[in-house]
């Protein structure tokens, strides 16, 4: 069954036993008032029956009347009976006993009696009087009382009937009304595919348990994402910055082995293999750190760095190449050399650096690349520009995310994971990685470390 049905049928039999409840309350107070009432119709009746025939010798024949035009009402069934000393019937024509003794001398113990014998209701009372003591019992069935409860009963039936269709089709609806969000989470959760773990689930606005429902599973699917990305960007990741160093060792070692050479000769392409297979390892250290610090489960290990140095070493390389030059200016060169540290894993720091720079020469058809180290009092700012054609506007938050190429902006191909990675190994660091570019008119990103 269902969960609105459910919640529907448990509101539905919840009201119903409630309004039963009720129902029948009502019903025996009513039956109650109509007994009490015909109960002390009773009374009067004995009351104005001891007027009638124990005192009237005491009153006048016209107030005789007025008691009787006033008080003397036939009720269904009734008997009543005057009994002496002896118990027996006296005064009123019917001499019948009609009451046991037992029934007599209770009234006579208690003074006053009310009871009822089967449909009947019976008052009995104890009047003193100069002509001696008396007991008299009045009993009559109250049929207005019987029809009226007859016809209570059928109108409650009626009612009750109503009121349980109406509460079953308003609680219905309050279900439904209720689990709206949950019908709606249901169906946003089947949208989730393995090629869409970014979708998440409205909230809503209420702050109930479906609101933190879809809390909690935006943040299961977060942490899901999270981890698919990481699985596909360690592997780009892996095949991005291996690709050179294993180019370069395939490069030379076809070279030493295409014609006979030197022992030197052999000894120095070693040595080259030897440099890249350590450069590859220590890409490997990296990846599997920013792999861990992905998955927070570390951070990776932290030491001071030279910025300086770290961008000179960089020049040194890239302007091996025939093509493009990288040209390093340094801005308010400190005279304390410890004003140029930062702190962060170096390998990272390298790829990071790297990944920016590459993108520049790719984009820009290798012109040269600009970088400028600027030296302030809190921060170390380092600019990389381009002569590229620039990124549009509405593209400049996108270019950080895993996979996101510019392929479509630029003739260029590429994976779309160097600038997340650079964006990655940046704010691990806690540096701040920023982009300023106009369309046609290059772009410069700007990473900004903070001094400690």
């Amino acid at each position: 069954m269902k969960l609105k049905n459910r919640l529907s049928l448990y509101f539905t039999l919840i009201s119903t036993l409630t309004l039963l409840g009720v129902l029948c309350a009502v019903y025996f107070t009513f039956i109650k008032f109509l007994e009490a009432d015909f109960f002390d119709r009773l009374t009067d009746r004995t009351m104005v029956t001891a007027k009638l025939y124990l005192e009237a010798d005491e009153i006048s024949a016209d107030s005789l009347n007025t008691v009787r035009n006033q008080y003397l009402e036939t009720l269904n069934g009734e008997v009543i009976r005057i009994y002496n000393a002896k118990n027996s019937a006296t005064f009123i024509g019917d001499d019948q006993q009609y009451w046991s003794n037992e029934t007599i001398n209770k009234v006579r113990r208690q003074k006053k009696m009310q009871f009822l014998d089967g449909k009947r209701q019976v008052v009995g009372i104890f009047y003193k009087d100069n002509q001696g003591d008396f007991v008299i019992l009045a009993s009559a069935i109250d049929q207005s009382t019987y029809s009226r409860i007859d016809k209570l009963q059928k109108i409650m039936v009626m009612i009750f009937v109503v009121i349980f269709i109406g509460l079953l089709l308003s609680g219905r609806w309050i279900a439904k009304k209720i689990l709206k969000p949950l019908d709606l989470f249901i169906k946003e959760v089947k949208q989730i595919k393995s090629s869409n773990l970014h979708f998440r689930v409205q909230e809503g606005k209420n702050k109930d348990e479906i609101n933190l429902l879809a809390q909690n599973f935006n943040n299961l699917m977060e942490h899901l994402e999270q981890a698919f990305v990481l699985q596909k960007t360690f592997v780009a990741n892996a095949s991005h910055e291996l690709r050179t160093p294993i180019t370069r060792m395939m490069i030379g070692a076809e070279i030493a082995l295409s014609q006979e050479r030197q022992i030197t000769d052999y000894q120095k392409a070693l040595a080259s293999v030897m440099e890249d297979a350590e450069k590859m390892d220590k890409i490997i250290t990296g990846l599997v750190s920013l792999a861990q610090a992905d998955l927070e489960f570390g951070a990776p290990q932290l030491q001071d760095i030279r910025i300086d140095e770290t961008l000179w070493i960089l020049a040194e390389e890239w302007n091996q190449r025939p093509k493009g030059k990288l040209i390093v200016d340094i801005l308010n060169m400190p005279e304390d050399p410890a004003a140029l540290l930062i702190q962060a894993n170096p390998t990272l720091l390298t790829i990071a650096l790297n990944n920016i720079i590459s993108n520049a020469f790719k984009f820009s058809d290798d012109q040269d690349v600009h970088c400028s180290l600027d030296i302030q009092a809190e921060f170390i700012h380092v600019s990389i520009t381009d002569q590229g054609p620039g990124i549009s506007k509405d593209k400049q938050e996108d270019i950080f995310k895993p996979f996101y190429s510019a392929a479509t902006e630029s003739r260029h191909q590429g994976n779309g994971m160097g600038l997340y990675m650079a964006h990655k190994i940046i704010s691990l660091f806690k540096g701040n990685l920023s982009v300023t570019s106009k369309k046609g008119a290059g772009t410069s990103f700007k990473i900004s470390f903070p001094k400690f």
